[in-house]
């Protein structure tokens, strides 16, 4: 929900950003008094994976911006990209922005200390290839915090529809980007997702060179509607 990276919206040689027309919206969506309870745990999350820490971090897929403050209330130097010049024109009041794709980032091998990626991985056909990048860019050591949806549970495959009881389907293992949402006023009906199921995702990372340090899920109800995991780039490779 951050960012819009994919080959018909990013990644490739034809990079273009479908978040662009749907910016102004997404800024109001994802503020504090729209998303409200939701936006307070998605940062309190964040908070409590990426932990304290100096010099600069790097938010992959920034969007809007709407997760730098946590960073800096955690002593980071937040730098954001992303694709959107739509969504870096209300980025660029509450962090340094670039331009470019998760896929090819415009910073030298081993040279940042922390990144994060929030929100964001449904909008990339390739979150593997932003997973390599984003190990390559950071130093031996370097902290990477991966915050999104909860793959098991979020997606064209799951139906809320029928509180408390969740219903999911056969697309589970259906990565391709769908815009079928129970929710015709969220994000996935208006610019669509991607999917990536759970072991997926977690093999993704450890092929990169990063090490998972550990993992959460929350979410009201019992049923968690995000998971994320703090990992560490290897300092040596295997």
């Amino acid at each position: 929900m951050g960012s819009d990276t994919g080959t018909t919206a990013g990644v490739g040689t034809k990079a273009t950003a479908t978040y662009d027309e749907h910016a102004d919206w997404y800024n109001e969506f994802m503020s504090a008094g729209r998303a409200g309870e939701y936006i307070q745990r998605v940062h309190a999350t964040l908070e409590d994976l990426l932990g304290a820490g100096e010099g600069t971090c790097l938010d992959v897929c920034c969007g809007t911006g709407a997760h730098a403050s946590v960073l800096g209330g955690l002593g980071w130097a937040p730098v954001g990209m992303d694709l959107s010049s739509g969504q870096l024109r209300h980025a660029v009041g509450r962090l340094p922005v670039v331009r470019a794709d998760a896929t090819a980032l415009p910073f030298a091998d081993g040279s940042l200390p922390a990144a994060v990626c929030v929100l964001a991985h449904t909008d990339v056909p390739d979150y593997a290839a932003v997973l390599r990048e984003i190990a390559r860019v950071l130093r031996p050591g370097g902290r990477f915090v991966h915050l999104g949806v909860h793959p098991c549970y979020i997606g064209a495959f799951a139906d809320w529809s029928d509180r408390p009881r969740i219903v999911v389907d056969e697309r589970y293992a259906d990565h391709s980007r769908s815009f079928d949402a129970w929710n015709p006023a969220g994000v996935r009906a208006r610019v669509g997702a991607w999917h990536l199921p759970l072991g997926d995702l977690l093999n993704a990372t450890t092929a990169a060179g990063l090490r998972l340090v550990r993992t959460v899920e929350a979410g009201p109800g019992g049923i968690p509607d995000l998971f994320g995991f703090l990992s560490v780039k290897l300092t040596t490779p295997g």
